[in-house]
């Protein structure tokens, strides 16, 4: 039950912010793009069938006229397939809210009169195509909340909440991992093992990022024992990594906590903030050593470390695959999904908002089977529409690949994430009618058994460090006196159509899969620390590296090896009270032989 006075100076304004609710029934609670749109929300993503109530108690300490206002977003203005009501105390407003053809906004929704006591609120499902309610506003007065996502609207936020201020103390680590997939758990357990105190803070409820259940690829690249270690799953498709990390006595996960600032003193970083989705708890965490295992840079984004962004032109290293201007584009990101034939036919809403996108398009191939096994065949229907096809190897097999699905390469990845996965929703779901509706005696009994609400990220920022790997360094096998971990993997270049070039823009518009020569490559340390922030190492995609190295670089298997060794560097730079640039300058033989022991040694944690 949520108690009002708890959250508010003064009981006639009562927040009631939707990822406090009691019970979320079938809602899903998204946090994905708090950063942007103000706050985590409920989403109702049902695949077409209305999902079940999500409802909370408060405790009402006065009786009153109260004024109500819901922030809600309708995901596609002018369809509005998104629709819920809202009931207090069995009374369903008269609004429906999903439907205004408003972006994330505060919507009034009449009065209501209240008595003291246990108020219930009920967020009802209409549609079950991804509703989504961020909060609802009690007030007395008939002043509207603040809609606008800033300092000014957070402070509000948090005063109706009953939280403090200042962010609370969650103590001091000697290594402070941020980013809870393959990468960054592999050097949050490494970094464990070798006696540091270890703080993982990851934005997710479950380890593993693109290999979680939540999305389920499986990690390419160099394998080893840590990597199997950490990628065992349970029968739901959860990593073992959650209990490894666990296990470890100096080791302390932070699940659900994302990261919202940065603390430095000149060019070191003395501490982060996260807020958690559940609760808006904010924590700072100091550290001595801090590893950016986040994917998106996160850290350095916020710590104005130097980056790179984007395709750099063919000249600045006279990569073959680069094009001859740079610009912008990146790897976009993926959403996967299953499907399966039930035992009767299942009938499916019209979906013109979806087939918009999606227009003629009937191939439903590049599933994923289950976590940890992807490209899996789908149903196909009518004259399917000619698409690329993924071709590699000497015999140029064919295969449904998953990654096909990709969109968002021309957007600003930090901003538009919430529209990427919404239009890729919306191709899925056109499809998936198409199909239907293309061959009904074949897939009268077809339905969605799953579809991923978290998208598999692509690309964003990439450090610079001391050194930048480029494609003629893996191709070359440069050889580097740092060289501390292989790396392995086909050059791996997803190809996006231009801006309003290819009609079904979801889809990929080619793929180069160059397999070189099949050899491993060295990885420099100099890639995995910064160039201007004396205590940040990273691991994983977003390491010092060109777009077209970083197409190899970017696998988790090969994460995995920079999480080892930021690791290890984390522990030796604690040991020597170095930064990372000064164990490559002082004690580069003893990192190297450190490594070199994990790597070759790590087969006393056997997998479990």
């Amino acid at each position: 039950m949520i108690n009002p006075a708890n959250m508010s100076e003064s009981p006639a304004n009562i927040l009631i912010e939707a990822e406090d609710f009691d019970s979320y029934g079938g809602w899903v609670l998204d946090s994905q793009f708090e950063t942007v749109m103000g706050s985590p929300y409920l989403l109702a993503h049902g695949l077409g069938r209305p999902v079940s109530d999500a409802s909370t108690t408060i405790n009402l300490e006065r009786q009153g006229a109260y004024h109500v206002w819901v922030r809600a977003k309708d995901w596609v203005p002018s369809h509005h397939p998104g629709r819920f009501t809202v009931s207090i105390n069995g009374v369903v407003l008269d609004t429906v809210f999903g439907a205004n053809s408003e972006d994330w906004s505060w919507q009034p929704a009449g009065k209501i009169s209240l008595e003291p006591g246990a108020t219930t609120v009920v967020l009802h499902d209409l549609t079950g195509f991804d509703g989504r309610c961020d909060a609802i506003y009690l007030s007395t007065d008939d002043v509207a909340p603040p809609n606008e996502v800033n300092a000014t609207s957070q402070a509000w936020r948090k005063a109706l909440r009953g939280l403090p201020d200042k962010p609370l103390d969650a103590g001091h680590y000697d290594v402070v991992v941020v980013g809870g997939g393959i990468s960054g758990c592999a050097a949050a357990l490494t970094a464990a093992r070798l006696g540091q105190s270890v703080a993982l803070i990851h934005d997710r409820p479950v380890l593993g990022g693109n290999a979680s259940n939540e999305i389920g690829l499986m990690p390419r690249g160099s394998q080893g024992a840590l990597l199997n270690e950490l990628a065992q799953r349970s029968a739901n498709g959860d990593l073992a990594a959650l209990s490894l990390l666990e296990a470890e006595p100096t080791a302390k996960v932070f699940l659900g906590h994302r990261i919202i600032s940065v603390e430095k003193q000149d060019s070191k970083i003395t501490a982060v903030q996260a807020i958690q989705a559940r609760g808006g708890h904010e924590r700072r965490i100091t550290g001595s050593v801090f590893i950016d295992a986040s994917g998106t840079a996160i850290i350095g984004v916020l710590a104005g470390a130097e980056t790179l962004f984007g395709r750099e032109a063919r000249a600045e290293f006279n990569e073959p695959y680069a094009p001859e201007v740079g610009d912008d584009m990146h790897h976009g990101n993926t959403l996967f999904f299953r499907t399966r034939m039930a035992e009767h036919p299942v009938s499916f809403p019209e979906v013109p908002w979806a087939t918009e996108v999606s227009k003629d398009y009937a191939n439903l191939s590049g599933q994923l089977l289950e976590a940890g096994v992807e490209n899996a065949p789908g149903p196909q229907a009518g004259a399917n529409p000619s698409t690329p096809e993924f071709r590699f190897g000497s015999k140029a097999d064919v295969f449904p690949a998953t990654h096909f699905w990709e969109y968002g390469q021309w957007l600003d990845p930090y901003t538009n994430g919430e529209l990427i996965r919404d239009y890729l929703m919306r191709a899925l779901y056109g499809t998936f009618s198409n199909v239907k509706k293309l061959e009904p005696e074949n897939y009268a009994n077809l339905e969605f058994e799953w579809m991923a609400f978290v998208a598999a990220q692509g690309e964003f920022r990439r450090y610079r460090g001391d050194y930048v790997l480029s494609e003629n360094d893996i191709r070359n096998h440069t050889s580097f006196p740092d060289a501390l971990v292989p790396n392995d993997g086909a050059f791996c270049i997803h190809c996006a159509w231009e801006p309003g070039e290819g009609k079904y823009d979801f889809r990929l518009k080619d793929w180069i899969w160059d397999m070189r020569d099949k050899q491993a490559y060295g990885i420099p340390y100099r890639c995995l620390y910064s160039a201007n922030i004396d205590n940040l190492l990273m691991a994983g995609k977003h390491i010092s590296v060109t777009h077209v190295a970083g197409s190899s670089t970017k696998t988790m298997g090969n994460g995995s090896q920079h999480g080892i060794a930021t690791g290890a560097a984390a522990f030796l730079c604690n040991q020597h009270k170095s930064s990372p640039r000064g164990l490559y300058e002082n004690h580069l033989g003893e990192l190297k032989a450190l490594v070199d022991q994990l790597t070759a040694c790590d087969h006393e944690h056997p997998p479990k």
